[in-house]
């Protein structure tokens, strides 16, 4: 599907790739991994052809469409199902001809094209596919002008999946999506009937759906078998059998230089020594295995308090007097409290973190805290605050007046910046590099709450891994809003449920709230379809009130039809259970073979046969569990 041979590119004098190469077949679901910067969203420009190749070439299938997210979020006065409908550009340019189409032979073949691609189910699609990014049907008929630019990026990742290109090209799609959005695009993603490339930080994700991985190191690319954990473990294996190969041969040719520099000047075994000496010219240096630079990330240690730090009692906020976000809070936060909020955008996380943080005030009841506290608060936000003419020096500078430039380099140091990074602008840096100035300015006064609002969003995978550590050596608390479910499980002791205008304990596990999400979008979808046959049938004169006069003959008619429409759901029930059933243990089969290392010796026609059923049963299975639940809806709901 993807063929990458031996390209070179350099963006601003300097060298991304060199002649580097690599091979994504049809069907695939990769992962594609690499330090910030290291060139990752310049090779999916460089495949869509946006961005001109330097050396080498990029060969994808004559015919094979290719999709990656529009830039330019979507606006205007059009509604978001429509904006989603007008992404396939065949269907709307269709449906527009069946319009004034007078030839019937072209009418014809208009009306055989629509079926052929199903566009009387697009709609349907559209709207699953933007309610499982956290659009209600009521939102779908909004314009994309009343949304955000996150929440309008959204909108523009729904058109991209709507259209279900050949080769999906997707770079940290995740960004702009809360933890329920990222939870179902995990789901879908699994059953993408194309090829995949997914360039992600999002350790759970990529382990998750990638079933082969490529690293972009060294200007080079490499690509491994399996997903990212992994990928991580052959990489250090291979490192570490590298590292014992050059230390082997290091004492090999220190053996030898001593053998040539003992005999060179004896005649009996001068020839010896210029045999050695042919043998040491001969031997190909093994390079060491070089460790990239790691993100350190080092929360300096506040001074202990007496508990509770803060403590809530029956308070409100918001931004109205009149219409409060969240009501009757009644908690507390000590020390040792590792918290994460979890909740759907827009039901009051980020407010609740800004009353912590003491940016909004109580509008009624109580927030009591230390005077002595000293609160840290992180926002992406804040890096469009940053002067991108000053230095991060500089700012720590403005943010500690009184401190010497010895502990003021210091404290950066924490946060990865070194002598020369210190004094490099910030407009210069990275959003990971940004961010990382944004920790070392929240943590200038040994904060003893560190609020993190989502904190990973421009950290590589190495950064999120090293977060996690800081978090988990900091001797305060930390309350935490990320959609990183691995953040979450291995940084958060407690988890609090932000929903219906409160903060609530949750007792669960994030699997169990990974499941509580699936059950409550199946009950969603489920009053939807309800509400929408209430509404059809009420058209259609068909309402409780008409059907009490019917007559007996028409009632018995109706129950007679109704127990044949049960009898029909049931059957249909039973079907697509078993053909789930099916298809699972089909899948389960081939995923034993996929992971078998032996299998990738046989001959790429073999493999790409194997990786194109696999996402066809991985699609099939989707496709049924559908029917199954509606169906079953449908049943319960008779």
């Amino acid at each position: 599907m993807l063929h990458i041979k031996e390209i070179t590119q350099r963006v601003e004098g300097r060298l991304l790739f060199d002649r580097a190469t690599a091979v994504v077949h049809k069907g695939e679901r990769v992962g594609f991994v690499g330090r910030n910067g290291s060139g990752k969203s310049t090779l999916l420009r460089l495949i869509m052809g946006t961005t001109p190749l330097d050396g080498g070439d990029i060969v994808v299938p004559k015919g094979a469409s290719v999709g990656t997210v529009a830039q330019d979020a979507p606006s205007g006065s059009t509604s978001l199902i429509d904006t989603v409908l007008a992404a396939d550009v065949e269907r709307a340019s269709l449906l527009h001809e069946a319009e004034t189409a007078e030839d019937p032979g072209r009418i014809a073949e208009i009306h055989e094209r629509l079926a052929t691609i199903k566009a009387e189910t697009a709609p349907a699609r559209a709207a699953r596919i933007l309610a499982g990014l956290g659009f209600s049907e009521e939102a779908q008929q909004q314009p994309c002008s009343s949304l955000s630019g996150g929440w309008r990026m959204r909108v523009a990742l729904a058109a991209l999946l709507f259209t279900e290109p050949d080769l999906l090209l997707l770079d940290e799609p995740t960004n702009h999506l809360d933890l329920e959005a990222t939870l179902w695009l995990e789901g879908y993603l699994k059953g993408y009937p194309g090829t995949l490339l997914l360039v992600s930080h999002d350790r759970n994700l990529l382990n998750n759906i990638a079933q082969r991985t490529l690293h972009l190191e060294q200007l080079k690319l490499n690509i491994y078998n399996g997903n990212y954990d992994r990928f991580e473990r052959t990489r250090r294996e291979n490192q570490e059998r590298q590292a014992a190969m050059r230390t082997k041969q290091i004492a090999e040719r220190r053996h030898i230089e001593s053998f040539v520099e003992r005999f060179r000047a004896k005649a009996s075994k001068a020839r010896q020594a210029q045999s050695r000496l042919k043998a040491l010219a001969r031997m190909e240096p093994i390079a060491s295995a070089i460790e990239e630079r790691t993100t350190t990330f080092d929360f300096p240690t506040p001074v202990q308090l007496s508990p509770p730090l803060i403590n809530l009692e029956d308070a409100a906020v918001g931004y109205s007097q009149d219409t409060p976000v969240l009501t009757n809070l009644n908690l507390r936060i000590d020390m040792d409290d590792r918290i994460a909020l979890l909740g759907a955008n827009g039901n009051g996380k980020s407010t609740f973190i800004k009353l912590l943080a003491t940016r909004l005030k109580p509008m009624t009841g109580r927030l009591v805290k230390s005077s002595k506290l000293k609160v840290g608060y992180f926002s992406q936000d804040q890096a469009d605050e940053l002067d991108l003419n000053g230095t991060p020096l500089e700012h720590m500078a403005r943010a500690l007046p009184m401190e010497t430039e010895t502990k003021l380099r210091s404290h950066l140091g924490r946060f990865g910046f070194g002598q020369e990074h210190a004094t490099t602008k910030v407009g210069k840096l990275s959003g990971g590099e940004k961010a990382r100035l944004l920790f070392a300015l929240m943590t200038r006064d040994k904060p003893h709450v560190l609020l993190l609002d989502e904190p990973t969003n421009h950290l590589d995978v190495d950064a999120r891994q090293a977060l996690i550590q800081a978090i988990n050596g900091f001797d305060g608390a930390v309350i935490l809003v990320s959609h990183d479910p691995h953040l979450i499980e291995l940084s958060a002791d407690r988890l609090w449920l932000v929903a219906e205008g409160g903060v609530q304990s949750y007792d669960g596990d994030m699997e169990s709230y990974r499941q509580l999400l699936l059950d409550q979008r199946r009950d969603e979808r489920a009053k939807a379809r309800s509400d929408r046959r209430e509404r059809e049938s009420s058209g259609n004169g068909s309402s409780p009130a008409k059907q009490q006069n019917l007559s007996k003959k028409d009632k018995r008619k109706a129950a007679a039809d109704a127990r044949a429409a049960a009898s029909d759901l049931r059957k249909k029930v039973k079907s697509a259970e078993q053909k789930v059933e099916r298809l699972e243990r089909q899948k389960k089969d081939l995923e034993v073979k996929l992971a078998d290392p032996k299998f990738y010796d046989t001959s790429t026609a073999d493999l790409e046969a194997m990786q194109i059923r696999f996402g066809q049963i991985s699609k099939a299975i989707a496709d049924a569990e559908q029917v199954w639940m509606e169906a079953q809806s449908a049943l319960e709901e008779g």
